[in-house]
Protein backbone atom coordinates (compact mmCIF):
# COMPACT_ATOMS: atom_id res chain seq x y z
CA UNK A 1 0.00 0.00 0.00
CA UNK A 2 1.08 3.60 -0.65
CA UNK A 3 1.78 6.13 2.16
CA UNK A 4 -0.59 8.94 1.71
CA UNK A 5 1.37 12.11 2.85
CA UNK A 6 -0.60 14.59 4.25
CA UNK A 7 0.08 18.45 4.62
CA UNK A 8 -0.21 20.12 8.09
CA UNK A 9 -3.63 22.33 9.11
CA UNK A 10 -1.30 25.16 10.04
CA UNK A 11 1.74 26.89 9.39
CA UNK A 12 4.93 26.16 11.59
CA UNK A 13 5.57 29.51 13.43
CA UNK A 14 9.36 30.36 13.81
CA UNK A 15 11.14 32.99 15.96
CA UNK A 16 13.71 33.23 12.96
CA UNK A 17 14.09 36.32 11.42
CA UNK A 18 12.21 36.37 7.30
CA UNK A 19 15.54 38.38 6.46
CA UNK A 20 18.30 36.95 7.17
CA UNK A 21 16.62 33.42 8.14
CA UNK A 22 18.56 33.19 11.86
CA UNK A 23 18.08 33.97 15.09
CA UNK A 24 19.95 36.86 16.54
CA UNK A 25 22.33 35.74 18.85
CA UNK A 26 21.71 36.85 22.68
CA UNK A 27 25.03 37.08 24.83
CA UNK A 28 24.48 35.96 28.59
CA UNK A 29 26.61 39.36 29.84
CA UNK A 30 26.90 42.89 28.41
CA UNK A 31 29.47 45.37 27.41
CA UNK A 32 28.82 46.82 31.13
CA UNK A 33 29.73 43.53 32.77
CA UNK A 34 32.97 43.05 31.37
CA UNK A 35 33.49 46.95 32.66
CA UNK A 36 32.73 45.56 36.50
CA UNK A 37 34.97 42.55 36.09
CA UNK A 38 37.73 44.68 34.29
CA UNK A 39 36.90 47.36 37.66
CA UNK A 40 36.98 43.83 39.87
CA UNK A 41 40.31 42.99 38.59
CA UNK A 42 41.98 46.27 38.97
CA UNK A 43 40.86 46.78 42.94
CA UNK A 44 41.97 43.08 43.68
CA UNK A 45 45.37 43.58 41.92
CA UNK A 46 45.91 46.72 44.13
CA UNK A 47 44.38 44.88 46.85
CA UNK A 48 47.66 42.48 46.14
CA UNK A 49 50.14 45.37 45.96
CA UNK A 50 48.98 47.02 49.00
CA UNK A 51 49.79 43.48 50.99
CA UNK A 52 53.39 43.20 49.17
CA UNK A 53 56.75 43.91 51.03
CA UNK A 54 58.83 42.79 53.33
CA UNK A 55 59.42 45.97 55.19
CA UNK A 56 57.05 46.30 58.57
CA UNK A 57 55.02 43.41 58.35
CA UNK A 58 52.73 44.20 60.98
CA UNK A 59 51.66 47.46 59.65
CA UNK A 60 47.64 48.57 59.27
CA UNK A 61 48.06 48.49 55.70
CA UNK A 62 48.65 44.94 55.23
CA UNK A 63 46.88 43.62 58.02
CA UNK A 64 43.50 45.41 57.48
CA UNK A 65 43.50 48.22 54.59
CA UNK A 66 45.12 45.56 51.91
CA UNK A 67 42.21 42.49 53.02
CA UNK A 68 39.52 44.49 52.82
CA UNK A 69 40.39 45.81 49.43
CA UNK A 70 40.90 42.34 47.93
CA UNK A 71 37.50 41.24 49.31
CA UNK A 72 35.92 44.71 48.06
CA UNK A 73 37.44 44.10 44.71
CA UNK A 74 35.50 39.81 45.13
CA UNK A 75 32.48 41.75 45.84
CA UNK A 76 32.59 43.52 42.69
CA UNK A 77 33.69 40.64 40.88
CA UNK A 78 30.49 38.72 42.32
CA UNK A 79 28.22 41.88 41.59
CA UNK A 80 29.46 41.64 37.49
CA UNK A 81 28.22 37.97 37.47
CA UNK A 82 25.33 38.42 38.84
CA UNK A 83 24.05 41.84 37.26
CA UNK A 84 21.21 41.34 34.76
CA UNK A 85 22.22 43.14 31.20
CA UNK A 86 20.23 46.07 30.09
CA UNK A 87 16.88 45.37 27.89
CA UNK A 88 17.55 47.94 26.17
CA UNK A 89 21.25 47.26 24.61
Amino acid sequence: MAQVQTKPTSSIKTTASKETGHVPVKFVFDKSNYRWFIIAIAVVILGFILMSGTTDIYSTTKIVVAPVVVLAGFAIGFYAILKKPSANA
